[in-house]
């Protein structure tokens, strides 16, 4: 009997130690089902419960808690916005480690996502089944990951002034600095594609920054903004009396480049003769200057950027396609501001930022109501425009805050966006109009589609009613991926 009461007593204290040391998950307020749905979920998990966020101040002491579930109640002091805002500042205050959920009913969405974008980290319609629960603890332990291994890479790699740009929510434009980490040390040459305005530039200096080149030059040369008679020698230099107006030798940008990094953007414009001039730069890493037979080695690490698709323009005869693949070692691809609409706020928060070490009129916020329609907008200009529309706003605003009447009325009308603010530029055709409308709807409604279905591409081919193959190939056309949808479904 004493060996199996000191075994009983033995047992009990390694589960006491197991009890103290598991993950904690606290579940305040929800239902008698969703709590053990909960439960059932966290198996290695101590679930500790409270009724409400008072209750909870007992459970928040050490051990901190990986997951805190927390319900909304349209009856409740949460049942606005700034409520909601409270409750989950009150919350993060007693478990500021954890990842909280929003439990909250149908009727309560609208709060359940101000919730999120006050700082919770997802939500969860009640009552719940326990494969969303398992769903949404896994994509939130992807994020974590994601996240952590951005914080290693800001620790580890980027530089102080770098931090503001990588900070991002959007998997892919995690996959586009992880990209820059890797080629950035190295001399090979990066192509950079993208629409007009994704920030190809600010990327390529970052690259140049996070080089072992830093220390050296850093020269951005716009291909389609020289003159075509004029373009080799900016890039090459000239000896004076080489042609009219030559009245001194020049260095080319190439040779002011030596040691550093040279940005040769929107490189899809040069014509054929100087696509082989490049192309035999690049094989040998020699210049001869317009005027000069004289062959000057260069060490320079070359960036290319443009807006076209050079695979289709080689393929069609348009650009060289041995040249192309010596562009192309290290592509990137930066996405539209329209597809990376997580971010949006962090964009804005820069950018206003950089606004006021220019015009200190303390200016740092959007009315709600600026913020809803700069999400809804396409903005066909990306960054660019988005930099443009804020700076425009930052200088006419008298108050605290932009608001409304600082912005142009275009920004509220067009639903989704449907053209350029600027109003600037040749018209578009009508077809090019529609083609870009079906083509914004088409790609809104795939993905909307696979959210829906969770990722699932069959199940999504047989709601919209075509094959899964047609499906594969439409979201390789708008670059869609189903893992994405996967980590987006709650």
């Amino acid at each position: 009997m004493c060996c199996r009461t000191d075994c009983g007593y033995t047992s009990r204290m390694r589960a006491g130690r197991s009890r103290q040391t598991a993950p904690r998950v606290v579940v305040i307020g929800g239902g008698a089902g969703d709590r053990a749905v909960i439960r059932e979920c966290f198996p290695d998990h101590d679930v500790q419960e409270a009724e409400s966020l008072e209750g909870a101040e007992a459970l928040a002491p050490p051990p901190p808690a990986e997951f805190v579930f927390i319900q909304l109640s349209v009856t409740s002091a949460s049942a606005d916005p700034n409520g909601c805002e409270e409750s989950v500042e009150k919350t993060r205050a007693l478990f500021p480690t954890a990842q909280i959920v929003v439990m909250a009913k149908p009727e309560a969405i609208r709060l359940a996502i101000a919730a999120v974008r006050s700082g919770a980290s997802n939500y969860l319609t009640v009552p719940f089944a326990l494969d969303e629960v398992r769903f949404l603890r896994e994509s939130l332990h992807d994020e974590a990951r994601f996240r952590g291994e951005l914080d290693h890479l800001r620790g580890q790699f980027w530089k102080a002034e770098a931090l503001d740009l990588v900070r991002t929510s959007c998997s892919a434009m995690r996959s586009v600095f992880i990209k820059v980490r890797q080629v950035a040390p190295t001399r090979t040459t990066v192509l950079l594609t993208g629409e007009t305005g994704t920030g190809k530039t600010v990327l390529a200096q970052l690259i140049h920054l996070h080089s072992r080149r830093a220390a050296g030059p850093f020269i951005s040369v716009h291909c389609g903004a020289i003159p075509e008679g004029l373009l080799e020698s900016e890039l090459f230099g000239h000896e004076r009396g080489a042609f009219t107006g030559a009245v001194r030798r020049k260095l080319g940008k190439f040779e002011i480049a030596h040691s550093g990094t040279i940005l040769l953007d929107e490189i899809g414009t040069m014509t054929p003769a100087m696509q082989t001039k490049l192309l035999q730069v690049l094989q040998d890493g020699v210049v001869q200057r317009v005027g000069s037979e004289q062959p000057i080695r260069v060490d320079v690490r070359v960036i290319a950027a443009t807006n076209l698709d050079l695979r289709r323009a080689s393929e069609e005869g348009r650009f060289r396609e041995d040249l192309f693949y010596r562009l192309n070692v290290f592509p990137i691809v930066l996405l539209p501001l329209r597809e990376r609409m997580e971010d949006l706020e962090v964009i804005v928060e820069n950018i206003l930022v950089k606004l006021e070490q220019e015009y200190r009129k303390h200016i740092f916020r959007m009315s709600p109501e600026v913020m809803e329609a700069v999400r809804r907008y396409s903005w066909p200009g990306n960054l660019r425009e988005l930099e443009s529309v804020l700076e425009r706003a930052y200088i006419l605003e008298s108050s605290s805050t932009l608001a409304r009447e600082s912005f142009p009325a275009e920004l509220f009308s067009a639903p989704g966006g449907a053209g350029p603010l600027s109003g600037g530029g040749p018209p578009q055709t009508l077809a090019s109009v529609r083609q870009q409308a079906i083509e914004r709807a088409e790609r809104t409604y795939l993905a909307q589609l696979l959210r829906q279905c969770g990722g699932r591409v069959g199940e999504a081919a047989a709601a919209a009613g075509v094959s899964s193959r047609q499906l594969n190939t439409l979201m390789r056309r708008y670059d869609l991926h189903k893992k994405d949808f996967k980590r987006q479904q709650s």
